[in-house]
């Protein structure tokens, strides 16, 4: 039986969007992420979650809402157990070919350990309409401390996270949707490809999205960190950039031995010579913008550029998104920092 829509409900407005899931044993987290997007006041049109080789009740659960909401579609990827970036990017690949015969502006990925304030994707995609060269979009990421969510650190107005984005569908096309990439960073490389092509990619502080799952914690932590070291390698990732990046994050978790894992794993792929799977171009591209972000360490070239950044980070989320949320936060909006 399908549930009766809200009138403040609209399932296939102009400028629509659908949305891409891929979900690993996400039992303890997928109901709330799909009670929040069945929350929002402007639905998606299609909303693909495909079980990523999942063995608990991860499609019980999907397959209960996807029987009561025509929009929602159950999909599931059979593969060998255990976490793995390629095969997450491989299932939304499949959901991207799902979606194929519909009609939408946005395509966007949704993580299945993620809770969102009701308006989050009309206020997206409002975002998209008074920007038209904004490819690619999405909020900042909060998790939890203790009782309550707090802005992450690395939260960047020129990095958007992977957990709640759209992409405006030109765009999505243009860089050929997310790549399958052995050490993850699909949205880096998806964010970097955009702005080769000419659009904008902007994280919107005003739009928290909640991580329900600590950063790392499906995975051992030294290991996520070692790995993540790897993959700013494999992006080609400036060395000095690299260098100040680790020791900017030496104060998360694990204190000092987080940055000093990542920074261990660039260097034994830089040692190694690991070959990358980005072009040239990709690279240089790359190096230009961490460069550009190195100089604001500069005193005459930070205050230089003082206005264009303080127009763009001093932002915090919005009353209406934070009443929405019913989410406990103790941090508005964390320091706005280059690294």
């Amino acid at each position: 039986m399908i549930t009766k829509m809200s009138k403040q409900q609209e399932p296939y407005p102009a400028g629509g969007y659908v949305l891409m899931t891929a979900a690993y044993n996400e039992e303890a987290n997928i109901e709330r992420t799909i009670q929040s997007v069945l929350g929002q006041t402007q639905l998606p049109q299609k909303w693909v979650i495909v079980s990523d080789g999942s063995i608990d009740g991860t499609d019980a659960i999907v397959q209960r809402y996807a029987a009561e909401h025509e929009f929602i579609h159950f999909e599931r990827f059979e593969r060998s157990p255990g976490r793995s970036f390629r095969s997450k990017v491989i299932a939304l690949r499949r959901a991207s070919q799902v979606l194929q015969g519909h009609a939408f502006d946005f395509i966007g990925n949704l993580d299945a350990d993620i809770s969102l304030g009701r308006s989050y994707f009309e206020d997206l995609t409002e975002c998209f309409a008074s920007n038209p060269r904004l490819g690619l979009a999405g909020g900042f990421v909060y998790e939890k401390r203790g009782e309550a969510y707090e802005a992450l650190r690395h939260n960047r107005v020129y990095s958007v996270p992977h957990g709640a984005q759209l992409v405006r569908r030109e765009c999505y096309e243009a860089i050929g949707g997310y790549a399958v990439l052995e050490y993850g960073g699909e949205d880096w490389h998806a964010e970097t490809c955009a702005r080769m092509n000419g659009w904008t990619a902007e994280a919107f502080a005003h739009l928290p999205i909640f991580h329900h799952r600590s950063t790392g914690e499906a995975d051992n932590l030294l290991r996520y960190k070692f790995r993540a070291g790897r993959m700013d390698y494999s992006f080609g990732s400036d060395t000095l950039f690299e260098s100040f990046k680790c020791l900017d994050r030496i104060i998360e978790k694990p204190l000092l031995l987080g940055g000093m894992a990542r920074l261990a794993g660039f260097a034994w792929s830089w040692v190694r010579r690991d070959c990358r799977p980005v072009s040239d171009e990709f690279v240089a591209f790359v190096r230009r913008g961490q460069r550009e972000r190195l100089k604001l360490l500069l005193p005459w070239y930070r205050d230089r550029n003082r206005y264009a950044r303080a127009s763009s980070t001093r932002v915090s989320p919005s009353r209406r998104a934070l009443e929405q949320s019913g989410t406990p936060i103790t941090s508005a909006l964390p320091e706005a920092k280059d690294f």
